[in-house]
């Protein structure tokens, strides 16, 4: 991936040691980023903005493929990985292939995951992980206007078979 921002689990996992022991908050965000769009880009600097180190998990291959059909997604992880990474909101990015971030909760024990507008506190899938783990959720982002699948349909019609 050639990118000192995209770690493997262990890495990340040193990292975070590392973060903490020099006093740094963490912070998870994480998604599918397939088109990155100025949403992503606000919900990222939301992010950062709650005052720490952003680490983005973003969705392998297969759980997108699963989460979104077939079809999905329009680019490859490492392509996503590698672009996430290019933001200068983001300290670290990860690629995982579990259906959900709650493995990775359990590794880093973030104090923060950062979720988009499309959830409230109480929506979040993970919240409960969180909470065990010591940390709290954050809503962060502007409204959810912007969809890489309403991308998709809009502007580029309609998916050749």
């Amino acid at each position: 991936m050639g990118n000192e921002k995209i770690l493997g689990r262990r890495q990340l996992r040193e990292r975070v040691e590392d973060w903490r022991h020099s006093g740094a908050k963490i912070i998870l965000a994480n998604g599918i980023f397939d088109l990155l769009h100025v949403g992503h880009v606000r919900y990222l600097r939301g992010a950062k903005a709650l005052g720490g180190k952003l680490i983005v998990a973003v969705n392998a291959d297969e759980s997108v493929r699963a989460l979104k059909g077939d079809g999905r997604p329009v680019m490859p992880g490492e392509e996503r990985a590698e672009i996430v990474a290019a933001l200068a909101d983001v300290d670290a990015v990860v690629v995982f292939s579990e259906p959900d971030v709650r493995a990775l909760i359990r590794e880093i024990r973030p104090d923060i995951q950062a979720k988009g507008t499309d959830y409230t506190e109480e929506s979040v899938p993970e919240r409960d992980t969180v909470a065990e783990c010591g940390g709290r959720v954050a809503i962060v982002g502007d409204p959810k206007d912007h969809s890489t699948s309403e991308i998709i349909r809009s502007r580029l019609g309609p998916r050749e078979p």
